[in-house]
């Protein structure tokens, strides 16, 4: 309590006890070293006392009142923190187990798994793990020597991993990217489990020699953007191409919302029929199909709705596909790609094949095509590559292609860099535009009849 005067503070006795110091008026006559509860008040200046006594018993309660408070948020926050902490923990055992249990079922014979071990899953070879949770997010093991040209087979066949892929994967539960391809893991077929890891985005099978057939439960992955299963061709029958992998029913497929990249080249979908196209076109941010040697067969039939908004690559060659050129894939004008080649397309080029604005590769070859090349290919400002070999094309190549008022070059053709005309039933003169193609690398017009 604020004392009004000097004096009446000099005239105060202090007093120290469990309740803290206590201003007491000298008036009190209270022994110096008697306790609060001995206070025997004999004058008027009872009321300022108990104010003094009142005050500093408020003052001590409020001072441990506050050291309990924060003593109590410690505990918590500590409490919190380690809690916290032992959940982090659990989890990294719990995904490191997953991934050894994985690891034990593969037989790798370069040792390619050599950093798996240890504590730190997340530095181990092909993990990649969420900041700050140590969730497993991504597992990469695809083959570094995919057999291709550009790789000694030996090379690719030393690096493989082999063996049976575990149950275990199925835990780890925020996996988004799975890549297992150009492995061997014949003669196993795709396991059932991988349709419940549904927080899969990326999923590549790809030439890892899977056999039977491909689970429908795929299609339970609705988050899924990339699915490649593609297989080896095996062997070249009158059927056409033919793998151990197939599909027969595709319908599974529709659920797959998500999908933009397809790749299922050889794979068997000769029970599928025609059905694939009416499927497929219900995916609409589908951007690359890949469907080369499936042994489809037969025409193609037009969608009702055209709903390929987004597609930009349809590779679809070495089929039995027996039709005229689609002229619907004219009203997708986001195509970048078409592959149609070894096939059993007849008829002529249709005159709008020119209007595609965004198309850079064209492969019509080996085909049965027949009739002129039309002018209309000038109209081609973006492409590159144009394979028309292998056909039954006859009549002189046009003496004027379209193209100057529709390319900004002001020229037919301004981009490309390779064309293919061998091995068809051209004749007459060599067109002036030919010399004027600037950016040509490659030009093939083997066994014609032209002449100049």
């Amino acid at each position: 309590m604020a004392l009004e005067s000097e004096s009446q503070k000099k005239s105060c006795c202090v007093f120290g006890d469990v309740y803290g110091v206590i201003m007491v008026p000298e008036e009190l006559e209270i022994e110096k070293d008697a306790s609060i509860d001995q206070f025997r008040f004999q004058l008027p200046d009872l009321k300022q006392a108990f104010q003094c006594v009142l005050y500093q018993r408020i003052g001590f309660y409020m001072e441990r009142i506050s050291v309990f408070i924060l003593v109590f948020l410690y505990f918590i926050s500590t409490k919190t923190t380690c809690n916290g902490h032992t959940h982090i923990n659990n989890n990294v055992q719990f995904e490191r187990r997953a991934l050894i249990d994985f690891k034990s079922g593969l037989t790798d014979p370069n040792n390619r798994l050599s950093s798996w071990k240890g504590n730190n899953y997340c530095y181990w070879h092909g993990i990649g793990c969420e900041n700050g949770t140590g969730f497993v997010v991504s597992i990469d093991l695809r083959n570094p020597y995919p057999y291709t040209l550009e790789y000694e087979y030996e090379n690719q066949r030393y690096m493989n991993l082999s063996g049976v892929i575990s149950h275990s994967l199925i835990k780890l539960k925020y996996l988004k990217y799975l890549d297992l391809s150009f492995n061997s893991f014949k003669p196993i077929p795709i396991p059932q489990f991988f349709g419940s890891m549904k927080n899969l985005v990326y999923l590549n099978l790809s030439h890892c020699g899977f056999i039977g057939e491909i689970p429908s439960n795929l299609g339970n992955l609705s988050n899924l953007q990339y699915l490649d299963f593609s297989s080896d061709s095996t062997y070249y029958s009158d059927f056409g191409y033919s793998s151990d992998l197939f599909i027969k029913n595709i319908e599974w497929m529709t659920n797959l919302v998500s999908l933009k990249h397809l790749g299922s080249n050889y794979v068997n979908l000769s029970m599928v029929g025609s059905q694939w196209v009416e499927v497929l076109n219900k995916l609409p941010m589908l951007t690359e199909l890949h469907l080369d040697g499936c042994s489809l067969f037969g025409s193609i039939p037009t969608p009702s709705f055209v709903n390929l908004t987004s597609l930009a690559v349809i590779a679809i060659s070495s089929n039995e596909f027996n039709s005229t050129f689609l002229e619907w894939f004219l009203n997708v004008s986001s195509l970048v790609s078409i592959d149609i080649s070894a096939n059993e397309l007849h008829g002529r080029i249709p005159l709008g094949l020119g209007e595609l604005p965004n198309l850079q590769h064209l492969d019509l070859s080996a085909n049965d095509l027949e009739g002129s090349i039309p002018s209309s290919i000038g109209n081609f400002c973006n492409l590159q590559y144009l394979y028309l070999s292998y056909n039954n094309l006859n009549g002189s190549l046009p003496d004027i292609i379209n193209g100057t008022e529709t390319c900004n070059s002001k020229s037919p053709l301004p981009n490309l860099r390779e064309l293919h005309l061998e091995n068809n039933q051209l004749m007459g003169k060599f067109p002036n535009w030919l010399g004027e193609l600037k950016n040509m690398e490659k030009l093939d017009l083997y066994n014609n009849q032209l002449q100049g």
